[in-house]
């Protein structure tokens, strides 16, 4: 293993929660961070960069959030970049420590979000999302329903229309997610429901029903993010290794009218790419994988777009049992965002959370035999995802 790659320390997180029960993000974020530092064994005085990422809260949260922890005059920088601010908070902090500027590097997580679906904040200026409601209305016509659900809805029509899957493939998404969040005690929706139960459920934007959508959570994540010669000073056990990384914005074709690209299918593909040349890894050879299914259509689509399944072999994938325990991979073990919850600045770390606890095999009920590769997709609508590949070492 190259000596230059970044090592995962430690990392923490809180349990999910709906916003009716969650507590505020300063205590949040503390438990979260305090988890984190605990686990790598160091103190927050070791910290030389602190990556703060959320999306529903004022400028400088993150230095509120990151004062719980210490007062050392540490640099605190505020990240948002949607659904996917948590992979960019530790792509920033996996960039630090391998340029050398720092050997010892936080990214922090968190989010206490309303209760109800994603809305925007302001409605006196352009949209960041406008280019992409241009596509679905001209695809799909007016809604009143909101922006996620209309793209990631209208994504999976077109994916249906386009490749014959049928709404039980899509439903048996969330039994999967279900299943696994399960053995998952940090998960929001730990029970059980089946395929049926999902169709019955209020149809919210066709084929997605409210059980295919992803709730709106609270909670927070930390990543302790060191170098190897930090690790072997300090005798940490950082036995998890970045092997690459990759982040992508939007590309051209993303805006050409088909909505399976309008919501981030080819820049997710590009990241996934880049990763597997930069590694010299076949995603066959992957055994546990954490992506962002944020709805039972983006799951679908990103099977395809990391190299899961063949163009249009998503639904086989399903059918198969090549996404779950005793098929080819195993995808979302902690439940995903469907079940274990989304709450946005968090997602990316606690994704990085089980995929570290899935390395060193102590992930308990829902650990995936032979994972010495896990894969992380992380992504935001506007756009930006992160593609992260970690080793045991």
């Amino acid at each position: 293993m190259d000596r230059h790659l970044a090592r995962i320390a430690g990392v923490g997180m809180t349990a999910f929660a709906t916003p009716r029960r969650a507590a505020p993000y300063t205590e949040l974020a503390l438990e979260a961070g305090r988890e984190a530092l605990a686990d790598a064994g160091v103190a927050y005085e070791d910290v030389q960069q602190v990556f703060a990422g959320y999306v529903y809260g004022d400028s400088t949260s993150g230095q509120r959030a990151a004062y719980q922890l210490g007062l050392t005059g540490v640099p605190v920088i505020n990240v948002n970049n949607n659904c996917s601010t948590g992979s960019t908070a530790l792509f920033l902090a996996r960039q630090a420590v391998e340029s050398g500027a720092v050997d010892c590097a936080l990214a922090l997580g968190f989010e206490q979000m309303p209760a109800g679906a994603i809305t925007e904040s302001y409605s006196d200026r352009p949209s960041p999302l406008d280019p992409f409601l241009d596509i679905v209305e001209a695809q799909h016509g007016p809604s009143d329903a909101p922006i996620a659900m209309r793209l990631f809805g209208g994504a999976g029509r077109d994916y249906a229309a386009r490749y014959g899957a049928s709404p039980e493939t899509f439903a048996r998404v969330t039994v999967k997610a279900r299943a696994h969040a399960a053995r998952n005690p940090k998960a929001v929706f730990r029970d059980l429901v089946t395929v049926e139960e999902v169709l019955a459920s209020p149809m919210m934007y066709a084929p997605i029903t409210r059980l295919q959508c992803c709730p709106p959570t609270c909670g927070a994540a930390a990543v302790v993010v060191v170098s190897k010669a930090f690790a072997e000073r300090r005798g940490l056990r950082a036995d998890v290794a970045i092997r690459a990384q990759a982040m992508t914005t939007d590309l051209r074709d993303c805006f050409e009218g088909d909505l399976t690209a309008a919501v981030g299918a080819p820049m997710a593909k590009l990241a996934a790419d880049r990763v597997y040349a930069a590694s010299g890894v076949d995603p066959a050879d992957i055994r546990v994988v954490e992506l962002h299914d944020c709805f039972t259509s983006n799951e679908i689509l990103s099977y395809e777009a990391l190299g899961l399944a063949p163009v249009g072999g998503a639904e086989r994938m399903i059918l198969d049992g090549d996404n779950t325990f005793g098929g080819r991979h195993v995808v979302n073990p902690s439940g995903g965002l469907l079940s274990k919850g989304h709450p946005l600045g968090a997602t990316g770390l606690a994704q990085c959370y089980e995929l570290v606890h899935q390395l060193r095999g102590t992930a308990g009920p829902r650990q995936v035999e032979d994972a010495g590769l896990a894969l992380q997709h992380n992504l935001g609508l506007g756009g930006a995802c992160v593609v992260t590949l970690y080793e045991r070492a």
